[in-house]
């Protein structure tokens, strides 16, 4: 079954945050679709929980369609930032908040809010991400000539169980200050932060980014 983000008023509709009043009502539908892999959410390592699924959902940066197993639909903003050496900046693994690390291996990269713009979530990607090591996030242009588009569906490595569909949505930008030579890391504030109440304290977040410049082919 490919990807697509329209809705439908069939059995396989997406489903949106209005369908899940709570955290506890989406677990309640989760759990007779992913009755084996739903209790190792947020218990294996690098995985996440189902307050974090439903806080992608209220934030808008995550579709689910009503099929069991249910698929889940992102689209996610990646941006390419290379050094004068030609270099391109992989991020090579997070620190989460559960305190388990997360392999990445991937150019920075941020979920989509609805309604959001490539040039708005690429900015916002690296005021959030690398703002910890600039001393001024707004120096950040995105070559929108560098555009491309492409889809992967594989399973979910943050929710266990869950095929997911990646539209990746992938451009340049330049940020004119200049970043760390060698391997660093950055601190995120909890991306959360902005939801309150108890919901999104029982989130996993990511604390720390580890990146690291990798040559062009490599990438």
């Amino acid at each position: 079954m490919s990807c697509t983000t329209t809705t439908s008023s069939s059995t396989n509709a997406f489903l949106t945050a209005q369908s899940f009043p709570s955290p506890q009502a989406l677990s309640d539908w989760l759990r007779p679709r992913l009755p084996h892999d739903l209790p190792t959410w947020g218990v294996k390592p690098g995985t996440k929980n189902v307050s974090n699924l439903w806080l992608e959902l209220s934030h808008g940066e995550t579709v689910l369609q009503d099929t069991i197993p249910p698929r889940r639909t992102v689209n996610v903003a990646t941006v390419n930032i290379r050094n004068l050496a030609g270099n391109v900046l992989i991020e090579s693994h997070q620190e989460l908040s559960d305190g388990s690390v997360r392999s990445r291996c991937r150019p920075l990269s941020e979920k989509m809010k609805a309604g959001e713009t490539i040039r708005e979530a690429a900015i916002r990607a690296v005021r959030e991400e690398l703002g910890s090591v600039l001393v001024s996030p707004d120096g950040v242009r995105v070559l929108m000539d560098s555009y491309s588009r492409k889809i992967e569906e594989r399973d979910s490595g943050s929710y266990p169980g869950m095929p997911s569909c990646y539209i990746l949505h992938s451009v340049d930008v330049i940020i004119k200050e200049s970043l760390p030579e060698g391997d660093f890391s950055t601190q995120e504030e909890d991306e959360y932060a902005g939801s309150g109440g108890e919901v999104a304290k029982g989130a996993v977040v990511v604390r720390k980014h580890f990146w690291k410049w990798v040559p062009q082919q490599d990438a």
